[in-house]
C-alpha cells in the first residue's frame, strides 16, 4: 500500500540554540516517506552551517530574507510536493520517534483531508511542562474554533490537495485562519488521539499576546459573526484567567 509522503516544514531564524533537536525528531522518525523543507530567514548565527551538517536529513532548504513567519510558511507550503503538510518550527520537536508510524497505521481505507493530535508544552531545555489550556476534542469541526484554537497548529496536518497559502495581512494569528480554512474545506477530519507535538513555549504569539488576540478576535469575527464572537469571548476569557492563575503560565 503506498505510503502518504508528509512534507514537514520547519521555520527558523537564528536557530542555532534550538534547531538541531527539531531536525533529530524528524531525522530519526520510523517512518520513512518525509519531505524535510527548511526556511531559513538568513540568519547570521551559524543556523545555515547547521543546516549544511545535516544536510543527508533535509530534502529542501533555503536561506533568504523573508516579510514575516507567515511569508516564510508561504514558501514552505510552496515548496512542498508530499501529500500532507506539518509545520514543525525551530524548537519544536516530533513527539516521538514512532508518532508518523501510529499516525499512518491508524487512518481507514480513505486518507483524511486533516489530522489533528494532541500537543505537550516544553521548556527550552527539553523539559515538559504541561498541556495546552486549551485541549483537542473528540470530533473536531471548523465551528468549533469558535471557542479558540483548540488545536495546535504543531499538531495539525492538511492535506496538500486543500492547503490554502496564509493570510500575510495578519502577523501573529494567520495560522487560526489557516486551520479554519483547512477544517472549513475538509471532508474527512482524523483524530489521531495521539500526542503529535512538543510545542516549544514561549513563541512569536505568547511574546506578541495582545496584537495576537486582537488579530484572533477580528478573524472570528468575519467568519462567525461579530455578536457571537463577542458573546463567546465572555467564557474563553474567564477560563484563560481560571487557567493563568492556577498553572502560572499561559
Amino acid at each position: 500500500m503506498k505510503m502518504p509522503v508528509m512534507s514537514i516544514v520547519t521555520i527558523v531564524y537564528n536557530g542555532i540554540e534550538t534547531l538541531q533537536k527539531t531536525i533529530d525528531s524528524i531525522a530519526n522518525q520510523s517512518y520513512s516517506a518525509i519531505e524535510y523543507i527548511i526556511i531559513d530567514g538568513a540568519s547570521s548565527d551559524g543556523t545555515i552551517n547547521l543546516i549544511k551538517d545535516n544536510e543527508a536529513s533535509v530534502s529542501k532548504w533555503i536561506s533568504e530574507p523573508d516579510n514575516g513567519l507567515y511569508d516564510a510558511m508561504n514558501k514552505g507550503l510552496k515548496m512542498a510536493s508530499g501529500d500532507y503538510v506539518w509545520f514543525i518550527n525551530s524548537g519544536d520537536e516530533i513527539y516521538n520517534r514512532m508518532s508518523i508510524e501510529h499516525m499512518v497505521n491508524g487512518f481507514n481505507d480513505n486518507w483524511p483531508d486533516v489530522i489533528y493530535g494532541d500537543t505537550v508544552m516544553i521548556d527550552s531545555e527539553g523539559h515538559e511542562i504541561g498541556g495546552r489550556r486549551l485541549q483537542p476534542p473528540k470530533d473536531l469541526s471548523w465551528k468549533d474554533f469558535k471557542n479558540g484554537m483548540l488545536v495546535s497548529h504543531q499538531s495539525i496536518l492538511v492535506s496538500t490537495k486543500i492547503a490554502k497559502l496564509y493570510n500575510t495581512k495578519y502577523r501573529f494569528s494567520a495560522d487560526f485562519e489557516w486551520c479554519l480554512q483547512a477544517l472549513m474545506e475538509a471532508q474527512l477530519i482524523h483524530n489521531t488521539n495521539q500526542t503529535l507535538s512538543r510545542f516549544l513555549d514561549g513563541g512569536l504569539t505568547k511574546q506578541n499576546i495582545i496584537p495576537g488576540l486582537r488579530e484572533r478576535f477580528d478573524i472570528m469575527r468575519r467568519y462567525f459573526g461579530l455578536f457571537p464572537t463577542i458573546i463567546k469571548h465572555v467564557p474563553i476569557g474567564l477560563r484563560f484567567v481560571s487557567y493563568v492563575l492556577k498553572n502560572k503560565r499561559f
